[in-house]
């Protein structure tokens, strides 16, 4: 099965050498990086590394970037797509993690979780977390541990149905949504995270995690 790697960034020059440096050791070849509008070298420190580089010409969103990501690996011919973060969090090691399950075609989405293993994570972030996993279950009508995992794996299947049309952080419940809909099996497994004073700064915060609930919400009501 051809598998391609999805990172969405944005203003990422810091850490997304070491990212892709990390996905490639791993034996990843088929990586593509949506520069969503940077300012900064990310998309030329991308290219360097002999990857995809798909251009926003101005920032969209994770939610838009993913879904450029992905619009152009099915283009590419991708049997299965990976997504992860661009800001170093993610571990590329836990790839295969993911993949097991979608390449025996077990399952139709992966969802890497930071809560089924010992993770340091922060109060917030858990908080945020949890609010945001009631919040996609009255959305979608079930429960997960990490609805807003920015690491996942789409299947054949799952990359033939679900379309995102978020453009922000709440394209993850969206996701979900979408795989329930169309009857897609789901499935969480353990990843490790890293937060760094870094990280953390390129995330959800207060603010944008109010953003999120309020847009979950609204969208829960227009079910």
């Amino acid at each position: 099965m051809k598998v391609f790697i999805v990172i969405p960034a944005y203003n990422e020059e810091k850490h997304i050498e070491n990212v892709l440096t990390a996905c490639q050791q791993e034996g990843f070849s088929d990586i593509i990086v949506v520069n969503d509008g940077s300012d900064d070298k990310t998309a030329k420190i991308a290219e360097q590394h002999g990857v995809i580089v798909v251009e926003h010409m101005i920032n969209r969103g994770v939610g838009a970037a993913t879904q450029t990501g992905i619009e152009a690996a099915k283009l590419l011919g991708a049997d299965i797509v990976i997504t992860l973060d661009a800001d170093g969090q993610h571990h590329p090691k836990d790839i295969s993690t993911l993949l097991k399950p979608l390449e025996e075609e077990e399952i139709d989405i992966t969802i890497g979780s930071r809560f089924l293993q010992n993770n340091t994570i922060p109060f917030l972030r858990r908080l945020f977390n949890v609010i945001a996993n009631i919040l996609t279950m009255l959305l979608t009508g079930i429960y997960l541990t990490d609805s807003q995992s920015g690491m996942k794996g789409l299947g054949k299947k799952a990359l033939e149905y679900v379309h995102i049309s978020a453009n922000g952080y709440e394209f993850s419940s969206e996701m979900i949504r979408e795989a329930v809909y169309h009857h897609l099996r789901i499935k969480e497994v353990p990843i490790s995270v890293l937060y760094t004073k870094y990280s953390l700064s390129k995330g959800q915060n207060l603010a944008t995690g109010m953003i999120t609930m309020f847009k979950l919400i609204i969208r829960s009501l227009m079910r």
